[in-house]
């Protein structure tokens, strides 16, 4: 009996990280049974290939690396937490919360082929980790929508707070602006739910985005 798989989504300074803890947190209130999932798994040998490209081994800017070889670093990586971890639970028809899945390769790394190639690699990404890696298709995708400006601000803020350095997604400004490009249309492309995280000229208020959130997901439940 299949499962439900919903995912949160969103760039680098979006907000999906604090969503997604106060999604967990809500399901757990609600005594929902769940199992949470989050990509990258950087603890784990299967991120070994995606860890040397994000330090910037493979090259110092994200277009030294196609956007289809460093798709395959990340599906592996997800492929090895199907198979070793969450796969027999979602078989068993439970709920799967995920902070990113096969939807960021189709906003980061669909953020390096021109607008004109877009669809048909969002076509072949989704073949590829669907339908070849044989990983499950998501219920609902949540799309958090922010701008250019919030999304460099929080990241800003999150590093001063946590002392972490930027790997070399997000140093690069235009490739966090092409993600949004990408975004957008993965988002309408797809079918995600767009949630718009910005409010006047600045990032909504957290638990009005969660509310938001929530009644979306149990609409799905």
């Amino acid at each position: 009996m299949q499962g439900k798989l919903i995912v949160l989504e969103g760039i680098d300074g979006s907000g999906k990280s604090t969503q997604y803890r106060l999604l967990c947190d809500r399901l757990l209130r609600e005594k929902i049974e769940f199992r949470n999932i989050i990509f990258p798994r950087y603890d784990k040998e299967s991120s070994a290939l995606l860890r040397m490209y994000l330090k910037g081994e493979f090259g110092e800017k994200p277009s030294d690396v196609s956007a289809y070889a460093s798709s395959t670093f990340f599906a592996v990586d997800r492929y090895a937490s199907y198979k070793t971890d969450w796969g027999s639970y979602y078989n068993e028809g439970g709920l799967i919360l995920s902070d990113r899945y096969t939807t960021s390769n189709a906003v980061h790394q669909g953020s390096k082929v021109p607008p004109g190639e877009l669809q048909p690699f969002l076509d072949w990404l989704y073949d590829f980790e669907f339908r070849l890696l044989e990983l499950p298709k998501p219920d609902l995708v949540i799309y958090m929508d922010v701008d250019i400006e919030t999304a460099v601000a929080m990241m800003a803020l999150r590093q001063h707070e946590t002392k972490t350095k930027s790997d070399i997604h997000e140093t690069d400004i235009n490739y966090l602006k092409n993600c949004l490009l990408a975004g957008s249309f993965a988002a309408d492309y797809y079918g995600w739910k767009r949630i718009s995280c910005i409010s006047g000229s600045g990032m909504r208020q957290a638990e009005d985005i969660h509310e938001e959130i929530f009644k979306t997901i149990m609409e799905v439940l």
